[in-house]
């Protein structure tokens, strides 16, 4: 089983279906979204679409209000479906612990759903992340996901590997291979058991490289689409391996038991 371990709501959701097909993926990571450059018809739009993106990774769409119709579509999308996508939730970080752990309990494991995220603190608040490992550790092995790219720092990694240390049963997963800062994001994963490593969004084809052999074991496939594409993200780590148990474990295999698939 080939799975895209991130990805977001795309519009139209046929759109991603047949980017999925093309790339000989089986399965795909959800995750609800504000903003969708897809829409964009040309620079101006994408600008706008770019600026609701800064907003949400810069963790300045905290608030309820601002996530509904983004779990509106992610909905819509699970629903129409549920054989292809994987779904995940996110929750607002300015919530109280107790309304965090209440928003766990009831839309994501009462709805069936696969894990928490794509979490964005904002930059230097990492530890804003505490109360829903809290949750996700009252639940068992639920995975939580938290943006990696900038404007996540090199500090907020090290915060998250302290928290992955202290929530040891909570499987973290940090995306897009930590950004710019993806040595950093592959020795911390290395030496935190419970930390996984997403591989979308690299910069350079040797942190790709040096992610897998680093550790093979907890390196995860994903194109972060429709930011990145499913076949050339696929293809990037084809290209840094050799056919084999390690391929075929980034590809899918480390995913489908994260997600209890097997």
């Amino acid at each position: 089983m080939i799975i895209d371990a991130h990805s977001h709501v795309h519009d139209p959701v046929e759109d991603h279906i047949a980017l999925l097909d093309d790339a000989g993926v089986d399965r795909a990571v959800l995750f609800g979204t504000r903003p969708h450059p897809e829409r964009a018809t040309g620079l101006e739009s994408l600008r706008r679409e770019m600026a609701l993106l800064g907003e949400a990774i810069g963790g300045r769409a905290n608030g309820v209000g601002g996530y509904r119709t983004a779990w509106q579509e992610l909905d819509e999308a699970l629903d129409a479906h549920p054989d292809r996508f994987v779904g995940f939730r996110s929750v607002p970080l300015d919530l109280t612990p107790h309304r965090i752990a209440e928003m766990v309990d009831r839309d994501v494991v009462g709805r069936g759903l696969r894990g928490i995220g794509e979490l964005t603190p904002p930059p230097g608040r990492a530890d804003l992340v505490e109360p829903v490992m809290r949750a996700a550790a009252d639940h068992g092995k639920l995975p939580v996901v938290v943006h990696g790219f900038a404007p996540t720092t090199a500090e907020d990694l090290r915060t998250l590997a302290r928290l992955a240390a202290a929530y040891p049963s909570v499987p973290l997963v940090i995306s897009q291979l930590g950004g710019l800062n993806w040595m950093d994001a592959i020795e911390l994963v290395r030496d935190t058991p419970s930390m996984f490593l997403e591989l979308s969004t690299a910069n350079v084809i040797f942190a790709v490289r040096l992610a897998i052999r680093e550790i093979p074991d907890r390196t995860l496939f994903g194109s972060d689409a429709p930011y990145g594409d499913p076949a050339l993200a696929r293809a990037t780590v084809e290209r840094v391996t050799s056919p084999g148990e390690v391929r075929d474990q980034v590809l899918g295999g480390t995913a489908a038991r994260l997600l209890g698939l097997i």
